[in-house]
C-alpha cells in the first residue's frame, strides 16, 4: 500500500505469502529494502527473500516461471518514512549520499537506477550535471547504483549552512498591508507539488480565518501519496458560511493563486481557474523537476517561459526565489510555501489577520518558530526586496558566457587535462571553425558548438582524469559547502579488473572506498603523462579505446564539414558538430549512448550527400 496504509486485513507478509500459495500460485517471492527484518520469520519453504538489488534477476526468474507467480516487493513508503521521522516516531538515517559534479557526466543512470525526482539538474560551466536535493531526499541511496564515479555517501553530515549566524531582521517594523475586502466570498488557489507543505499551507490559511470568525473551506486536489505529484488546494474566504457555495473554486473564478510551483500553475487544470480580468499571483522561481527528468536526460527547466504563460494569464504577477530563500536562510526548501504566504499576506491578497495567521501556525504545531520566521520572511521580501537581497543574496545558475571566454575556458581545461601541446590541438581546430564560418558569414554558433564538444572528446573522464578531478580544491570546497561534520566519506567506484561482475546484467558492480582513495588520486592524477602511451595500462580497455576513436573521428571529420559550409548545409552540420553533446555517462551507458549518436551521425551525414 502506499502513503503508509494499512490493510484492511492486518495480514503480516509471512501470511500474505501463506495465502496466496494456498490459493494455488506457483511462486511466491519477497524483495525487501532490509533482508535482516526477516530474521527468524517463519515463511514457508518455498518462500525466499532477497535484497532488492536482486530486483531484475528475481524479476526475470519469475517471468521465466510457468503458472501465476508473485512479487510481494517490501518497502516503507517515502511519504510514509519522511512523515515517521518527521514526527521522530523513527530515527533519521546518517548516510546521505553526494554527486561530485565535475565528475558527473549528466547521463541520468543515477535517475533510472533510483527513479528519484530528489535528484535534480544542476547547470555549470560544463552543462548540465546532477545534484541531490537534500532536503527531499528519503536517504534511500539508491541512486548511488548509477554506474558513476561521482557519487559520494557520507555518515553523520549536517546542512553546513546550520552553523551560520542568520541575518536578523524585526517583522514588527514592516507595516501592515491594506486588507483584501470581504464584500463578497474571496477564492485562494495554492499549487504546488506533493510533500513540500502545499496543503499544510493551505490549511493554516483556513484555520486563521477561524480564528477571525470567518467562514473558510478548503478543498485539496491531491492523490494519495502525492510526493513530487500535482496539488492544487482551493481557499475560500468569507464573512458568513452562506456566503460559500462551494468548496471548489468555479473557473476563471480565483482572485489570488499563490504558486509554489510554475509548472503546475501553468497546466490547463490551475489556468482553468484564473482570470486574465481581476486574478492577482504570486509565484516561486524556482522549479521542481518533474517526472520526466528522469527518462528524459537532456530535459532542462527555465522558469522564463513559464513566468511569461502565466503573466498572460492573470491580472498580476508577482515572481520571488522563494524556495533558494528558503534555503539559504531556513536551510529547507520545505519552508518555500510560507515564505510565499508572507508576500502575498503583505501584497494584501490573503483577508484574515496577521494575528490570525500566527495563532493558526502554533495550532499547526510543527516547526512554529522557523514557519513564522519564513512567513515574516516572505513579508519583507514584498516590503523591502532589495534589503532581503543583501541579507541573503540568492545564488543564480551561471549565465551562458561569451564565445570568447568559452573557448578560453575550455582551452585552459584541456591543457589542465594533459599539456599545452594537447590544449594548441583544440585551440588550433576551434579558430579553424571561426575563421570558415566569419567567412562565410554564418555567425558563430558551429564555432561555439565545436568549441564545447571537442573539448569533451578531447578530455573523456578515464581514471587519471577522475583522480584529477577528486583531487581538485573544488571538490573538497563542493562538499563541505552540502554536507559538513562528516564522520566518514565513501567513494563508489568500479575500478577495472577488480570490480565484479553482475551476473544478471553482465556489468561491474561498484564498490566503496573509503576516503583513503583520495591519497591514491592524488598520486594517480599524475598518470595522464602516461595517457595513450605503451605503459598507460588504464588505455588499453575497449572503452578507452572507443573514447580515443572518437576525439580523433571528431577532429577528422571537421575537416570534411568545414568544406561543404554553406548557408544550405549549415543547420545539418551544426547538428553533426553538437552530436557528441548526446554522449554521456561511463561504461556500458557510454557505449549505448556512443550506439544512438553514431546512428544519428549517419543519418545526417546521409542528408549531406
Amino acid at each position: 500500500m502506499t502513503g503508509g496504509q494499512q490493510t484492511e486485513s492486518g495480514q503480516t507478509t509471512p501470511q500474505i505469502a501463506k495465502q496466496l500459495l494456498g490459493e494455488g500460485v506457483a511462486k511466491v517471492v519477497i524483495v525487501a529494502d532490509d533482508v535482516s527484518r526477516y530474521d527468524g520469520v517463519v515463511l514457508e519453504p518455498s518462500v525466499k527473500v532477497f535484497p532488492r538489488s536482486q530486483l531484475d534477476v528475481v524479476q526475470r526468474d519469475l517471468r521465466d516461471t510457468n503458472g501465476v507467480t508473485v512479487l510481494i516487493y517490501d518497502q516503507m513508503c517515502a511519504t510514509e518514512k519522511r512523515r515517521r521521522i518527521k514526527r521522530k516516531l523513527m530515527p533519521k538515517t546518517t548516510v546521505r549520499a553526494y554527486i561530485n559534479p565535475a565528475v558527473c557526466e549528466g547521463c541520468g543512470d543515477c535517475s533510472k537506477k533510483s527513479n528519484c525526482l530528489s535528484i535534480h539538474p544542476l547547470e555549470t560551466d560544463f552543462g548540465t550535471k546532477r545534484k541531490i536535493d537534500q532536503t527531499s531526499c528519503n536517504q534511500d541511496t539508491r541512486c548511488v547504483d548509477g554506474f558513476c564515479p561521482s557519487f559520494i555517501t557520507v555518515e553523520g553530515a549536517h546542512n553546513p549552512r546550520r552553523d551560520r549566524a542568520r541575518p536578523s531582521f524585526d517583522a514588527t517594523n514592516i507595516p501592515l498591508p491594506e486588507p483584501m475586502s470581504l464584500d463578497r466570498a474571496r477564492s485562494i488557489v495554492f499549487t504546488g507539488v506533493g510533500g513540500t507543505g502545499v496543503t499544510t499551507v493551505s490549511a493554516i490559511v483556513g484555520m486563521a480565518a477561524h480564528v477571525d470568525g470567518k467562514a473558510s473551506s478548503t478543498l485539496d486536489m491531491t492523490g494519495l501519496a502525492q510526493k513530487g505529484g500535482q496539488v492544487l488546494s482551493h481557499v475560500r474566504i468569507a464573512k458568513a458560511p452562506e456566503d460559500i457555495r462551494s468548496g471548489r473554486v468555479p473557473p476563471a473564478a480565483a482572485d489570488v493563486m499563490i504558486a509554489g510551483d510554475l509548472i503546475v500553475a501553468t497546466n490547463l487544470d490551475a489556468l482553468a481557474l484564473v482570470s486574465k480580468d481581476h486574478t492577482r499571483a504570486v509565484g516561486n522561481f524556482d522549479i521542481t523537476p518533474t517526472s520526466e527528468f528522469i527518462t528524459k536526460r537532456s530535459r532542462r527547466y527555465r522558469a522564463q517561459p513559464k513566468i511569461d504563460l502565466f503573466d498572460q494569464a492573470v491580472a498580476e504577477l508577482d515572481i520571488i526565489h522563494a524556495e533558494a530563500l528558503a534555503e539559504e536562510y531556513l536551510y529547507d526548501a520545505m519552508f518555500s510555501n510560507m515564505i510565499l504566504l508572507g508576500f502575498a499576506w503583505q501584497k494584501g491578497l490573503v483577508p484574515v489577520s496577521l494575528r490570525g495567521l500566527y495563532r493558526a501556525i502554533k495550532l499547526n504545531g510543527v516547526a512554529i518558530d522557523d514557519n513564522v520566521l519564513a512567513f515574516d520572511l516572505g513579508r519583507l521580501a514584498a516590503h523591502d526586496p532589495a534589503r532581503l537581497k543583501a541579507m541573503v543574496p540568492v545564488r543564480e545558475a551561471p549565465p551562458e558566457m561569451a564565445l570568447a571566454d568559452l573557448i578560453a575556458h575550455r582551452t585552459a581545461h584541456v591543457r589542465a587535462y594533459q599539456n599545452d601541446a594537447y590544449a594548441r590541438i583544440y585551440s588550433d581546430a576551434v579558430a579553424k571553425v571561426a575563421a570558415r564560418e566569419t567567412a562565410l558569414g554564418l555567425g558563430d554558433g558551429l564555432t561555439r558548438a565545436v568549441a564545447v564538444n571537442l573539448s569533451k572528446l578531447m578530455t573523456y573522464k578515464d581514471e587519471y582524469e577522475v583522480a584529477r578531478l577528486y583531487s581538485a580544491p573544488a571538490y573538497r570546497q563542493g562538499l563541505d559547502e552540502t554536507l559538513a561534520g562528516r564522520k566518514s566519506v565513501k567513494i563508489w567506484l568500479a575500478p577495472p579488473m577488480i570490480s565484479r561482475v553482475d551476473p544478471a546484467t553482465g556489468h561491474p558492480q561498484k564498490m566503496a572506498f573509503g576516503s583513503w582513495v583520495l591519497t591514491l588520486f592524488k598520486i594517480l592524477q599524475h598518470g595522464k603523462a602516461l595517457r595513450g602511451g605503451a605503459l598507460d595500462i588504464f588505455g588499453r580497455t575497449s572503452e578507452r579505446a572507443m573514447e580515443r576513436a572518437l576525439r580523433d573521428d571528431y577532429l577528422a571529420k571537421l575537416d570534411v564539414l568545414l568544406e561543404k559550409l554553406s548557408p544550405v548545409t549549415a543547420r545539418t552540420i551544426l547538428e553533426i558538430a553538437r552530436l557528441p553533446d548526446e554522449i554521456r555517462g561511463f561504461g556500458h551507458v557510454k557505449a549505448t549512448s556512443v550506439e544512438n549518436a553514431n546512428a544519428k551521425r549517419a543519418v545526417l551525414m546521409a542528408q549531406l550527400g
